[in-house]
C-alpha cells in the first residue's frame, strides 16, 4: 500500500503521520503542496498544522493550492482514499470535499488535551489541538449526515461545541474522511496512548477491501 502525506508551508504533523503510516507497513512519502499528480498513491493524508499560517481562516488558503485542486480528480479517477486530520479536515471542508465547516471553538480558546470519543461503538481517547474545531452545518446537511450515518467519530464531552458532537465524518461515497482528533499521535507506546491504532486499522481494512473489489486500480 502506498501512502502520501501532503506538506504545506505551516504543516507540523507530517512527520508524525508518516511515522504512523509506516508503523502499519505502508510505503509512505511526502507530497509537496504544488504537486498535481497523485495517482501513484492508494491513500493521501492532509495532516495537521497551520497551512499558510491559517491566514484568513484555517484551511482557507490551502484549498487553492495545486495539490488540493487535484484531489477531486484523484478521488474520481484513482478511487483512492483521502484523509484529513485537524487542519486537513478544515481544508477538506473549505474545498467542499466534505460538507459543513470548522469554526472557532465555543470558548474562543485554543484547546490542547486528550478527549473522549465514540468510535465504532467503543469509547477511546485521542489528542486534540485546535482553535477552530467546532463543526457546524446547515439543517439539511445534518439530516443527511444522520440518515447516512457518516458521522463515524463523536465527542463524549464535546470540548469545542461541535453540533451533534461531531468529531469526524465520511463523505457520501465513503472515500474521504475528515476528523479533528489526532490518531497519529496515539500510535506508539511512548506516547502513553495507542487508541489511534484503531483508526489506522479501519482505514487499512477499508482500502484492502476496496482493492480486492477492484475499486482501487
Amino acid at each position: 500500500m502506498k501512502a502520501g502525506v501532503v506538506v504545506f508551508p505551516g504543516t507540523n504533523c507530517d512527520v508524525d503521520t508518516k511515522r504512523a503510516c509506516e508503523y502499519f507497513g505502508w510505503e509512505t512519502s511526502f507530497i509537496w503542496h504544488d504537486e498535481t499528480s497523485l495517482e501513484k498513491y492508494d491513500i493521501v493524508f492532509l495532516p495537521g498544522g497551520f497551512s499558510y499560517g491559517d491566514y484568513i481562516r484555517a484551511g482557507r488558503l490551502a484549498r487553492f493550492s495545486p495539490v488540493v485542486m487535484a484531489l477531486s480528480n484523484y478521488i474520481g479517477k484513482k478511487e483512492g482514499f483521502l484523509v484529513g486530520i485537524c487542519n486537513g479536515f478544515q481544508i477538506l471542508c473549505e474545498a467542499k470535499l466534505l460538507p459543513g465547516i470548522l469554526s472557532v471553538n465555543d470558548n474562543t480558546k485554543f484547546i490542547c488535551e486528550e478527549t473522549g470519543l465514540l468510535f465504532e461503538n467503543k469509547e477511546i481517547s485521542l489528542p486534540i489541538a485546535h482553535g477552530e474545531g467546532r463543526y457546524i452545518a446547515d439543517e439539511s446537511t445534518l439530516q443527511e449526515i444522520k440518515s447516512k450515518k457518516i458521522d463515524f467519530l463523536k465527542y463524549t464531552s464535546n470540548p469545542n461545541g461541535s453540533v451533534e458532537d461531531i468529531a469526524g465524518l465520511w463523505d457520501r461515497e465513503n472515500n474521504i474522511i475528515g476528523m479533528m482528533p489526532h490518531p497519529e499521535r496515539a500510535i506508539f507506546l511512548e506516547t502513553g496512548n495507542t487508541d489511534g491504532r484503531a483508526f489506522f486499522e479501519m482505514i487499512d481494512s477499508q482500502i484492502k477491501g476496496k482493492v480486492l473489489s477492484g475499486g482501487i486500480k
